[in-house]
C-alpha cells in the first residue's frame, strides 16, 4: 500500500487522495464546529453560567472558560500525539472526534448558575477542557494523515483543504446559531434556552463523522515505517528532549504558529466581538457580516496552499503576519467609522475622562469567586461596555469622577451615567441604515485574507518540519501552543487590556506584538520546507529547515 500511494504518482489528484482529504476534512469541520459554538455563544454564557452584577466580569469569566479549552490543547497534543505516533493516525483521531462530540452534546444539557450555583461553571469548564484535549489531538492527526497521502509538490494544496475546516466549522456554527435565532426563537427565548439547540444537534453530525472516518485506511507512510520497524518507542522523549528535534519544536512555535494563531483569532473572532460588543452591531447583522467574509475568504486557503507549493510556505506565513501587524489598528479604526459612525462622532465631540483613586482599580484577567471588584472596576466596565475610549486620571481621594463632554458626574452610579449619556445623544446601538456595507465587507475580507495567508500553508510547513516517527507529536505541540495559548488567549487578554487602558483599540497591541515576534524569529532562524520528501525523510537533521 505504501509503495502504490507514495511512488506511483501521475498528474492530477487520485481518487484515493480525494477520499482521504474529503473524509478527514468532514470530520475536522465537525470538530471545529463543536469547538467554536462556545466561542460564538460566549456572551450568552456570561449571563447564564456566571453570577450577575458586573457585565465585563461575567464576560471575562466566559472568555476565561473559552480560553481554558485552548490552554489544555497542548496537553491533548502530547497525549494523542504520542498515541498517534505509536498506534497510528486513523485510530487516534477516531477517539478525538468521539470525545469532542460527546462533550459538546453535554454542554447543551447543562443546568445554569441559577440552578446549580458555582457547580454550573465548574461543569462547563470541565466539558470545555475535554473539548480542548480532543482538539489537541485532532488537528495534528488530520494534517499528518492527509500530508502522508499526498505527493511531493502538491502537499500544500492537499493540506490546505484541512485548513479550510476551521473557518468552515466557524461558519457552520454561525449559520446554525443564526438560523435558530432568526427562524425558531425570539431574542428572549434564544437567550434563555434556545442556545442549547446548536449543541444538541451536533450529535447527528458526530454519528455521520464517525461513520466516514471508519472507512479510512492507515497512512501509507506510517504503515511502511511500522512494517520496517523504524517507529519511535518514546516519541515524547525523541520530540522534546533530543536535539535538534526540540530546537525545531521551539522554532516552529515562536517563528510560525504563534503569529499565525493571533492573526487567525483576530480576523475571525476578535473582529466579531468588536462588532457586537464595542460597535453595538445587532447580533444577526454581525453574524451575516462575518459569515459573508468567511464565504468570500475561504477559497484563499486553497489558493495560498497551492501557492506555497510553488514559492514556499514560510515567506507567505511571515508576510501575512507582517502585513497584519502593520495594518490592524488603521483597519479597525476604519471598521468603526464604517459600521457605527454615530459612535465615532460622539467620541470625537465628547471627550471622556475617568478620575479615580489609584488604589481603587484592579487589572482582571481570570475572574472567579476570588475576584474583588471595586467601583473603579465597575466604572471602567461601564465605559468599556459602552464602546467608549476614555482617559484615566489618578488622583488620591477622588472616587470615580466622570467627565463626558460638558457633563461632570461624581461617584459611580450606572443609572446617572446612563442618563447623562442619553442626554448627550449617545448611540446605544449601531444604526443599520448608516452601516457602510461595501467598506465593512472589504475590511472583514482583508482580515480573512490575512488569516488565509498565515493558515493556508501552515499544516504542510509543520508536517515537513519533522520525521515520520515523531511527526504527529512534534507538529501538534507547537501548533496548539501557538493557536491555543497565543491565539486562544486573545479575546480574554484583549478585553482585559481595553478595560484597563480605556482605549477600545488597545486590545490589538497583543496580536501585533506576537505577530512581529514571529516575523523576526521566523526570518532569522527558519527556512522553507516545501521540497522535503516525507517518504524518504528519517530525521529532522536530514532536512534543510534551519539556517
Amino acid at each position: 500500500m505504501a509503495t502504490s500511494a507514495v511512488s506511483h504518482r501521475g498528474e492530477g489528484v487520485t481518487q484515493e487522495e480525494r477520499r482521504v482529504v474529503l473524509a478527514s476534512s468532514i470530520g475536522t469541520v465537525f470538530e471545529w464546529y463543536d469547538f467554536y459554538l462556545y466561542a460564538t455563544l460566549a456572551p450568552f454564557f456570561a449571563a447564564l453560567f456566571f453570577p450577575p452584577g458586573n457585565e465585563t466580569a461575567a464576560l471575562l469569566s466566559a472568555f476565561a472558560t473559552y480560553a481554558a479549552g485552548f490552554l489544555v490543547r497542548p496537553f491533548g497534543a502530547i497525549i494523542f500525539g504520542r498515541i498517534g505516533d505509536i498506534v497510528g493516525r486513523k485510530y487516534t483521531f477516531l477517539v478525538t472526534i468521539l470525545v469532542m462530540g460527546i462533550s459538546t452534546f453535554a454542554v447543551g444539557l447543562l443546568p445554569t448558575f441559577a440552578t446549580l450555583g458555582w457547580t454550573a461553571p465548574v461543569l462547563l469548564v470541565a466539558l470545555r477542557l475535554m473539548q480542548g484535549l480532543a482538539l489537541g489531538g485532532e488537528y495534528g492527526g488530520a494534517a499528518t494523515y492527509v500530508a502522508e497521502h499526498s505527493r511531493p509538490g502538491q502537499r500544500g494544496l492537499a493540506t490546505s483543504w484541512i485548513q479550510t475546516t476551521a473557518t468552515l466549522g466557524f461558519f457552520m456554527a454561525l449559520f446554525v446559531i443564526g438560523a435558530c435565532r432568526f427562524f425558531f426563537f425570539d431574542a428572549q427565548a434564544f437567550a434563555q434556552w434556545g442556545w442549547r439547540v446548536p449543541f444538541l444537534v451536533s450529535l447527528f453530525l458526530l454519528i455521520y463523522s464517525v461513520y466516514i472516518r471508519l472507512k479510512l485506511n492507515e497512512s501509507p507512510i506510517f504503515s511502511k515505517m511500522k512494517e520496517e520497524g523504524k517507529g519511535s518507542k518514546s516519541p515524547l522523549t525523541d520530540s522534546f528532549l533530543r536535539y535538534p528535534n526540540n530546537k525545531y519544536v521551539l522554532l516552529a512555535l515562536l517563528g510560525a504558529t504563534a503569529g499565525q494563531g493571533v492573526v487567525w483569532y483576530t480576523g475571525q473572532f476578535y473582529a466579531l466581538f468588536f462588532l457586537t460588543i464595542t460597535l453595538k452591531v445587532d447580533l444577526l447583522t454581525a453574524y451575516i457580516m462575518v459569515g459573508l467574509s468567511l464565504l468570500l475568504g475561504t477559497p484563499f486557503f486553497i489558493f495560498f496552499g497551492w501557492l506555497s507549493d510553488r514559492i514556499g510556505r514560510l515567506k507567505i506565513i511571515l508576510a501575512g503576519c507582517l502585513i497584519a501587524a502593520v495594518t490592524y489598528i488603521p483597519l479597525f479604526q476604519a471598521l468603526a467609522n464604517a459600521v457605527n459612525p454615530d459612535l465615532v462622532a460622539f467620541q470625537q465631540q465628547n471627550k471622556v475622562t475617568l478620575t479615580t483613586d489609584t488604589k481603587d482599580c484592579n487589572f482582571h484577567i481570570f475572574v472567579g469567586p476570588w475576584s474583588r471588584f471595586t467601583d473603579c472596576d465597575r466604572a471602567k466596565d461601564f465605559l468599556t461596555k459602552a464602546g467608549l475610549s476614555f482617559d484615566t486620571v489618578h488622583r488620591d481621594g477622588v472616587k470615580n469622577e466622570l467627565q463626558v463632554g460638558p457633563v461632570k458626574l461624581a461617584g459611580f452610579d450606572a443609572k446617572a451615567w446612563n442618563a447623562a449619556l442619553t442626554e448627550l445623544k449617545y448611540p446605544a446601538k449601531a444604526d443599520p441604515a448608516k452601516i457602510n456595507w461595501p467598506i465593512t465587507m472589504a475590511i472583514l475580507f482583508i482580515f480573512l485574507i490575512f488569516v488565509t495567508m498565515v493558515y493556508g500553508p501552515i499544516a504542510a510547513f509543520l508536517v515537513e518540519l519533522f520525521p515520520t516517527k515523531i511527526r504527529y507529536t512534534s507538529m501538534s505541540l507547537p501548533y496548539h501552543i501557538g493557536n491555543g495559548w497565543f491565539g486562544g488567549m486573545l479575546p480574554l487578554l484583549a478585553t482585559a487590556i481595553v478595560a484597563w487602558t480605556g482605549n477600545i483599540y488597545a486590545g490589538l497591541y497583543y496580536p501585533i506584538a506576537v505577530a512581529l515576534m514571529t516575523v523576526v524569529i521566523g526570518s532569522l532562524f527558519l527556512k522553507d520546507t516545501k521540497d522535503t520528501n516525507l517518504a524518504e525523510s528519517s530525521g529532522v537533521e536530514e532536512q534543510a529547515v534551519a539556517r
